[in-house]
């Protein structure tokens, strides 16, 4: 297995998340169905499962995005949504929210003055600007019209907005996918990075299991449930007998159907 930092310090008690009994319906079909689990700060956790399992609903959630959600979901000390959250929580969801028409940079910049306005936060501004662009390695794309860009680089200009302001939370909805395995592997040394050296809490979803190996802690889903919180992945791993997070996934996905058959036969 690779590891691409050294371990980070040890976790603070007060979790970034922290849900129970959390729960989103939409109208007849209940797409999380009372979840129970923490994300630790100054941590990677990788939110995992297949498509349509709910990851991208739980994201919206935790960034105060999403509906009809009950149940306790505590973020960075608030309820979901809080005003205060506004500047505390960077989000980049699957589809790229850029401004075809702006370059790489004037996207920032517009961005950025959201986040701080007024005329004396320009440098400020500026200077968050430049360290986002070659955070993702797009300095030599700067002054490039963000609709001529391919759709990898696209995607990192969502995250370099999303880096704006030194967020203490990143919520990160399948942030690799279409990159290239270099970009991949360069995207998760910032990653790693932002974790253990700014003491950024990462929340980063995918439906790739061996992007499972590249996080600190894990949360496994499947449809719309937690089969899996918190393990490290060699822990997942021992604790499932598997030599992949992939198979332990299978062995978690097949523990819970017999768990259910069992249920059904002895009502």
């Amino acid at each position: 297995m690779m590891n691409y930092e050294p371990g980070p310090p040890p976790e603070p008690a007060a979790p970034a998340v922290h849900a129970d009994g959390l729960t989103v319906v939409r109208g007849t079909r209940t797409v999380l169905n009372h979840l129970r689990f923490t994300v630790p700060r100054g941590r990677i956790t990788g939110l995992l499962g297949p498509s349509g399992c709910g990851k991208s609903t739980l994201m919206r959630s935790i960034v105060g995005t999403q509906a009809k959600v009950t149940g306790t979901l505590d973020v960075l000390g608030h309820p979901a949504g809080h005003p205060a959250l506004r500047n505390r929580i960077g989000y980049v969801t699957q589809a790229p929210s850029v401004y075809d028409d702006l370059t790489v940079r004037q996207n920032l910049e517009y961005f950025a003055a959201i986040l701080d306005p007024g005329r004396a936060a320009a440098r400020r501004r500026h200077d968050h600007v430049t360290q986002a662009i070659a955070d993702v390695d797009l300095t030599r794309h700067a002054d490039s019209l963000a609709g001529n860009l391919s759709g990898g680089q696209r995607n990192r200009v969502s995250l370099a907005v999303a880096l704006l302001g030194t967020p203490e939370l990143l919520v990160l909805d399948e942030p690799t996918v279409g990159l290239d395995p270099v970009l991949r592997r360069d995207l998760w040394h910032l990653f790693h990075d932002l974790a253990s050296t700014r003491g950024v809490t990462l929340l980063v979803s995918s439906h790739v299991m061996d992007e499972a190996e590249r996080c600190h802690r894990l949360l496994l889903m499947r449809e719309g449930e937690i089969l899996a919180a918190g393990d490290t992945p060699d822990a997942l791993r021992t604790r499932t007998g598997a030599d992949t997070v992939e198979a332990a996934f299978l062995h978690l996905v097949d523990e819970a159907a017999a768990a259910s058959r069992t249920k059904e036969s002895t009502r």
